[in-house]
């Protein structure tokens, strides 16, 4: 049974990569055919670009994949002040 657990997991692993590629495939799709504004494309790939910058700056990509996180969180959390702000300013 323990010989059995290193399959499982590189067969998640290939799944996950599989379904991955057939999401970005299917967005290029729908961008192609105008179903998708490029606007929210953007809004979608901007966690795996920070990621990616701060991954190739570092070298290090689990600090990466946290500093994302938070920024991630930082910009969520201000956008929703800041929406909010503007709702409360707004006769």
């Amino acid at each position: 049974m323990d010989t059995l657990a290193p399959y499982a997991i590189y067969l998640v692993l290939g799944l996950t990569g599989a379904s991955l590629l057939v999401i970005a495939l299917f967005g290029l799709r729908s961008l192609t055919f105008g179903k998708v504004k490029p606007q929210s494309v953007v809004f979608i790939a901007a966690p795996l670009l920070i990621l990616g910058g701060i991954g190739l700056a570092t070298g290090d990509w689990p600090m990466a994949g946290i500093l994302t996180v938070m920024i991630t969180f930082g910009i969520t959390l201000l956008s929703l002040l800041a929406f909010g702000m503007r709702g409360l300013v707004r006769f």
